[in-house]
């Protein structure tokens, strides 16, 4: 585990994405004013460097309406680049809040195969165990034995409780299971895996569907959050699972993972931008605390390489 401060962790996380920033605004800034050529290849660079059309055009408008008749310089960009990206994220950073009643709050986890899905849910599990919530764990991707014994060694790591069954055994059972033993036992979050097989698309929407029906006979307010975790590294493609999963899950909110220097976390901007989904948590790291609560400011600073 880094001993490194969030900030610097934050700040190394967006580095891929800060020095394409800085790479692709080099050269522009040769005119005395932002005339169209220069705002236009401004434009260009915050597209290629992953924050979307959307916010690129945001950021060009916003540098054209304040006529730098005196010129601006990469600094500047940055700055404006800062301020209109957490104008677009803090609608979206919203925290993950544990307030079901009756308990246990259920907290559905999806996300493909590889999106570091169930590391999350531990990170999770950890950062609420530490604030003294009593969380149980559902090993809920059947599909894999890896999944189940990946889940069990991470909740006897961190200490807390889990339900698991077989490699092919039904999700659903488990859930009901759980559910069942946390409410008799107290627990305040049960956290759910589940599979993430988009090879076989069908099967796994029908499993997600059942999870949630049997969900429902018990509280029919459950599940309380579905949790989409995304990966960082795979750029535009973390859009694409957004419309799968969130048409097809009902997705409450986002994880966003992997931001570990070689991501492009712009794309966070872009997703934002155009589903509106809250972000609960990111993920800067493998070490167990290397997850927390999403904060627009201190994103959008270390997207523009600003010091947060």
């Amino acid at each position: 585990m880094s001993d490194l401060p969030w900030h610097e962790k934050l700040l190394g996380g967006f580095r891929r994405t800060s020095d394409r920033l800085g790479e692709n605004l080099t050269g522009l800034f040769t005119r005395e004013r932002l005339d169209a050529a220069t705002l236009d290849g401004i434009e260009d660079a915050l597209i290629s460097s992953d924050l979307g059309p959307a916010a690129a055009a945001r950021i060009r408008d916003r540098l054209a309406d304040e006529r730098y008749d005196r010129g601006i310089d990469e600094a500047g960009v940055r700055e404006v680049v800062a301020q209109e990206v957490a104008s677009i994220l803090a609608p979206v950073a919203k925290p993950l809040e544990i307030e079901a009643f009756p308990r246990p709050q259920v907290v559905l986890v999806i996300g493909v195969n590889g999106s570091g899905k169930t590391t999350t849910i531990a990170k999770l599990a950890h950062l609420l165990k530490e604030q003294d919530y009593e969380v149980m764990l559902v090993a809920g991707d059947t599909f894999r034995a890896a999944a189940i014994g990946q889940l069990k060694v991470w909740a006897e790591r961190i200490d807390v409780p889990i339900i698991t069954g077989t490699e092919g055994s039904d999700a659903a059972s488990l859930v009901w299971e759980g559910v069942k033993r946390g409410t008799a036992i107290g627990t305040d979050v049960l956290i759910v895996d589940t599979a993430g097989r988009l090879q076989n698309k069908a099967g796994l929407m029908d499993e997600l569907a059942k999870i949630r029906r049997v969900l429902g006979r018990l509280n029919p307010a459950a599940p309380h959050d579905v949790v989409l975790v995304l990966d960082a590294t795979t750029g535009q493609n973390a859009l694409n699972q957004i419309e799968v999963f969130g048409r097809d899950c009902g997705v409450t909110g986002l994880v966003m993972t992997k931001l570990d220097g070689t991501a492009r976390g712009g794309i966070l901007v872009a997703l934002s931008e155009k589903y509106k989904l809250p972000v609960h948590f990111i993920g800067v790291g493998e070490g167990i605390d290397d997850l927390a609560p999403f904060t627009a400011r201190d994103f959008a600073r270390a997207i523009a390489g600003q010091d947060t």
